[in-house]
């Protein structure tokens, strides 16, 4: 039976990591994919790349994308999705259609918070419907494992407010544990940031 999956974490965990090795394995077995990655995040360009080097071209979504006509109108083994925060409530429901009805394996991997804390609408709603959960663990700068992402300006300050969607790497965000991301947010400034 194939199931949707949502691999979830912070910042730098390896969820594009995973993403590509998992199409990788499909590829290798002859099997077609399809890989999604969003649009807003205008680094990609159309690619999913890893910060340990490796890459595939992508597929771009956006709220408007369909994914059930896509998937089902050019059927593959499975379906990947990079960037799934940044999914609709309705296209989650779409990749559910498609694990249910078409019996093809839907895997999302994402961000599961925002920079205050607060959860994504597609995080949201695939925490809610999806079969397997699976979180993807990094560490904070103290060596604990990190579960929240604090956004710091150029000079490492830590911003409170703001959009909710602003795309950049290591440059802005910085993966916490708990208790550091509260440290930070309380005093304005990221002791694990590094410029």
């Amino acid at each position: 039976m194939a199931k949707l999956y949502f691999y979830y974490s912070t910042m730098n965990a390896g969820k594009s990591t995973s993403l590509l090795q998992a199409a990788y394995n499909y590829a290798e077995r002859g099997m077609r994919t399809h890989i999604f990655t969003a649009m807003i995040d205008i680094r990609s360009q159309g690619r999913i790349a890893s910060r340990i080097g490796i890459a595939a071209d992508a597929r771009q979504f956006n709220s408007e994308t369909n994914f059930w006509e896509i998937c089902t109108s050019d059927p593959s083994h499975c379906v990947l999705i990079d960037e799934a925060q940044f999914l609709t409530r309705e296209q989650v429901r779409q990749l559910s259609r498609i694990v249910d009805e078409t019996n093809v394996p839907v895997m999302c991997y994402g961000l599961r918070t925002d920079f205050r804390g607060e959860l994504f609408p597609g995080s949201a709603t695939l925490l809610a419907w999806a079969d397997t959960l699976a979180e993807l663990k990094t560490i904070c700068c103290c060596g604990k494992k990190a579960t929240m992402v604090v956004r710091v300006s150029a000079s490492g300050a830590v911003e409170r407010i703001g959009q909710q969607v602003e795309i950049g790497g290591n440059e802005r965000y910085v993966p916490l544990c708990r208790r550091h991301f509260f440290e930070s947010v309380e005093s304005g400034v990221c002791t694990g940031w590094k410029p």
